[in-house]
């Protein structure tokens, strides 16, 4: 079973950048999950997909897998593009989208 290394994407809801700056190692699901039956829940036997070990660099995830006999997959993350946008560019003259209320 292979784990993956990557460094988490910033979510929709954030402007910052907390939990953005950590390592994380996830190992991947053995089985597929299954459906109970009578409440419809999904479940595995797989209690490793439930681990995620966070790390402060790169190096140190690793070296935790390379220690521990762990494939790995390394994720290295998209470098994020610059936005130069103000808020006054909804409002401006020339705009090339419509105006509509």
């Amino acid at each position: 079973m292979t784990a993956r290394i990557y460094k988490p994407a910033k979510t929709a809801m954030q402007s910052g950048l907390a939990r953005t700056k950590v390592w994380v190692l996830e190992h991947e699901p053995a089985t597929p999950r299954k459906i109970d039956p009578l409440m419809g829940w999904t479940s595995s036997a797989d209690t490793r997909a439930q681990v995620r070990l966070s790390f402060d660099t790169k190096e140190e995830a690793i070296a935790y897998a390379e220690r521990n006999g762990i494939p790995y997959r390394l994720e290295e993350p998209n470098p994020r593009g610059l936005i130069r946008k103000s808020y006054a560019d909804n409002f401006k003259f020339g705009r090339l989208g419509a105006w509509t209320h």
